[in-house]
């Protein structure tokens, strides 16, 4: 009983019937057709909040399957640049080649895509050109500290380059790359994100090579952590609501 009615109120606390209707003109005296001249006067965009990382806009006046359409294609057929080949050249850490190789696809990278070329399938020049690809180098040893106490148990002291982060992940121009970016910071968007933790005389020896792809491909081309979207009713009282009424709605009129 508990389970049935917390999915009534559930029900009971949404909007339904978000979509137009699935056969234009059955209603009589309405025209819900769709015309685009009606679309364009009363559709706007909103942006509600934005920054270097996040945007909150509010579609007015559309449908939520066209709304979801656009979540949809943020998701998957937006490009981004992203690490598609991996060489490992030495790797004496404890985290295996093949999960270290699937950490460093999933780092952002922050590059403008439309400065870039798509890379043709089955090419063979592995190491890439200049309008097509992003060569990122990351080598890292750790070591001890020699100015560490003897008492010290603590590996930030003890040790030096210990962790690896994806600041550690360095661009490498290719061709005329550092005269056309000289102005672009090209590297991953953040440089906390913890890649791997290293002991004294291990190492990382690794180049990357970042290509231009879409979600739909492979989720690590996929430009948004999370792309979602929320119903933004517009709710229109056909008569006074007054006393005992008013408590009964899921806000107070005043």
């Amino acid at each position: 009983i508990k389970y049935i009615w917390t999915a009534i109120s559930k029900v009971n606390n949404r909007v339904l019937k978000v979509h137009t209707t699935d056969y234009p003109g059955n209603y009589p005296g309405y025209d819900d057709a769709w015309n685009m001249a009606d679309f364009k006067k009363n559709f706007r965009i909103d942006i509600v909040d934005m920054d270097e990382n996040t945007m909150e806009f509010d579609m007015v006046g559309i449908d939520a399957s066209i709304a979801n359409a656009f979540r949809r294609i943020l998701l998957a057929e937006v490009p981004t640049m992203a690490v598609e080949k991996v060489f490992i050249y030495n790797n004496t850490s404890i985290v295996q080649d093949e999960i270290l190789a699937h950490r460093l696809g999933l780092v952002p990278i922050k590059a403008d895509p439309r400065l870039f070329e798509y890379r043709n399938e089955g090419e063979d020049d592995e190491e890439g050109s200049e309008i097509d690809t992003i060569k990122l180098q990351l080598k890292v040893k750790c070591s001890r500290n020699p100015r560490a106490t003897k008492d010290s148990a603590d590996p930030r002291e003890l040790y030096l380059n210990h962790m690896v982060y994806s600041k550690d992940m360095k661009w490498v121009p290719i061709g005329n790359q550092a005269d056309v970016f000289a102005d672009i910071n090209i590297g991953p968007v953040h440089g906390d994100i913890l890649l791997a933790q290293l002991r004294p005389g291990q190492e990382l020896d690794i180049v990357m090579h970042c290509v231009k792809g879409i979600g739909q491909d492979h989720a690590k081309f996929s430009p948004v952590a999370t792309a979602s979207y929320r119903l933004l009713p517009e709710i229109s009282l056909l008569e006074t609501v007054e006393g005992e009424k008013n408590t009964q709605l899921p806000w107070t009129l005043d």
